[in-house]
């Protein structure tokens, strides 16, 4: 695999530039990963400070290598950017006037075939981002009802074939344990109608991708951030943020709007009421996409949408 394919930070150029970043300034990476932006924004900074939050403490031992020239300006913390603003005010942080995250797997993670989260790679079915937590994806797959299974697969992986590959796994399970992505893999292609196994990309992807979401919670971190990234912003901060699934971008883009709109009287009201102000403004209406050669040159990046604001 290519060093480029591997690191490449994605959308990276769109987020430094967004970020709008100012050497004596405070900035967070919600989701610091293969620290590939943190290194661009702590290159940037003086007398400024970056703190970066992980939830895998892989993450975090990583990158004290990978950003040691400039660890005079950078603190690591190892927790949830759910809990962003209890973790920031743990750690003694400003007003930031930047913040980034990225709601992409990283590929480390991918990439270590033992995590599991690969349906290219056999290992014990886990896929959780912080190793600590007690969910995994064999629970899931195990342990959740048959309703629930068909419902995370439609909702969360788009899967078509939902209830057939729910049906499967319940099937398989009532033999005996699925316990590796590889058996989950072949239960899934089971349950798949011949033409939908030609298809281009591979037929366990959706349900991996659902199966992921529902261990780490992620549609629930989205929501969580958006709020409270908002309140840690100081007048004229920047919020960046990077989904690859529609139903994050949706939640993010709602999230900004609401922001954005402030009054939330209903629209026949002749004056607000509410008395709540706009807290931010939208730096760009529509998503950033990556460009062609990013795309050529990260195949990763292809579902990746950048949303910005601007705090009032």
């Amino acid at each position: 695999m290519s060093e480029t394919y591997t690191h490449r930070p994605v959308l990276l150029d769109e987020c430094i530039e967004g970020l709008n970043i100012k050497p004596d300034g405070i900035y967070v990476d919600g989701t610091l990963g293969r620290a590939g932006h943190s290194a661009e924004i702590a290159k940037r900074l003086t007398t400024g400070h970056l703190y970066c939050i992980d939830r895998d403490m892989a993450a975090i031992e990583a990158a004290r290598e990978k950003l040691s020239t400039w660890m005079d300006r950078v603190t690591l913390i190892h927790g949830n950017f759910t809990d962003l603003e209890a973790l920031l005010e743990e750690a003694g942080a400003a007003k930031a006037d930047g913040m980034l995250f990225d709601f992409g797997v990283s590929s480390p993670q991918l990439d270590d075939a033992e995590r599991g989260f690969s349906y290219m790679q056999d290992a014990p079915l886990d896929m959780r981002m912080d190793q600590s937590q007690a969910l995994t994806a064999r629970t899931v797959v195990n342990e959740w009802s048959q309703e629930e299974l068909k419902r995370i697969l439609y909702q969360y992986g788009e899967e078509r074939y939902s209830p057939a590959i729910a049906g499967a796994i319940v099937r398989a399970r009532e033999q005996s344990p699925i316990e590796t992505t590889f058996q989950l893999v072949e239960v899934i292609r089971s349950a798949m109608p011949a033409a939908a196994l030609r298809e281009k990309q591979h037929p366990a992807k959706r349900s991996f991708q659902a199966i992921r979401i529902a261990v780490n919670d992620e549609l629930t971190a989205a929501e969580k951030v958006v709020a409270q990234a908002v309140n840690r912003l100081g007048p004229g901060g920047r919020l960046c943020i990077i989904t690859f699934h529609s139903l994050e971008d949706r939640i993010v883009k709602l999230g900004y709007g609401a922001l954005a709109k402030g009054c939330t009287c209903p629209p026949d009201f002749p004056v607000c009421v509410c008395g709540k102000k706009p807290e931010i403004e939208l730096v760009n209406r529509k998503p950033i996409l990556p460009t062609e050669k990013e795309l050529e040159e990260n195949p990763r990046s292809r579902s990746a949408k950048l949303r910005i604001a601007e705090k009032l």
